[in-house]
């Protein structure tokens, strides 16, 4: 097998917490982490962490940049992935510690102690045409140049009206044969031995086997405070145990 990164015993994994104005629950969390009251070995930031985060728009950076400072004190001391997701991309200008994934390098392979392969992602690749196309041109530089500069002349509409409509949705929600779209989604991830892969982005918090694929779809924090962490069993099974932070 090709050398990839590991997976630590003890990591966390955390996904779409969709930070905003009237959760806070995220940076609570982040704080218990840097003062050791909750202890890990690396932390996997699974992507939508805010409502809005968009590097190149400077209102949603100034509006967390208190996140920016803690996650980057974080990184000193432990490994620090952030993925991606659709609300929160072109990271990777502001992070020196941190290790940003886009989606153009997800999903990212990683091992565990035992060599068993996993797939990450945010799990906003591969769905459809339509979409993957929307995700690359959103993400040029010229066109955030443009949103920025439009966003800043009318005072930060946009970021504000976004964030509005963000935070009138509804993030807990089942989705309906759920396990035959990710039927479907997994054959692009061309898997041909046995593997995870651990997703984010839909807020199901789900689990199912496919074929040789053991598939966990992390749960929202925003919705339940829930999030994974890697334990070790006799130092010989690896397996993700969800925890619960509220």
């Amino acid at each position: 097998m090709l050398m990839y990164p590991k997976i630590q015993n003890g990591a966390i994994l955390i996904a779409d917490t969709h930070e905003d104005d009237k959760r806070d629950g995220f940076y609570s969390f982040l704080q218990k982490i840097e003062s050791n009251k909750i202890v890990t070995t690396q932390l996997f930031l699974m992507g939508d962490m805010f409502d809005l985060f968009i590097g190149k728009i400077e209102y949603s950076v100034q509006k967390y940049q208190k996140y920016i400072d803690m996650l980057e004190k974080i990184a000193l001391n432990i490994e620090v992935f952030y993925f991606e997701g659709n609300h929160d991309f072109s990271l990777s200008n502001l992070f020196k510690n941190v290790k940003t994934v886009p989606i153009q390098l997800q999903p990212k392979k990683f091992i565990l102690k035992d060599n068993t392969l996993i797939y990450l992602s945010h799990g906003d690749k591969y769905c459809g045409f339509i979409y993957n196309n929307y995700t690359k041109i959103i993400r040029l530089s010229i066109v955030l140049k443009i949103l920025n500069i439009v966003d800043k002349m009318c005072n930060n509409f946009i970021s504000k009206k976004i964030k509005s409509n963000q935070s009138k949705k509804k993030l807990c929600i089942k989705i309906k044969d759920f396990e035959k779209i990710i039927r479907l989604k997994i054959l692009q991830y061309n898997i041909e031995q046995k593997s995870w892969i651990i997703e984010g982005h839909y807020h199901q918090n789900s689990r199912f086997k496919i074929n040789k694929v053991n598939y966990i779809n992390l749960p929202s924090f925003a919705c339940g405070g829930s999030y994974f962490i890697v334990e070790c069993l006799n130092y010989k099974k690896e397996f993700f145990k969800q925890l619960g932070y509220k």
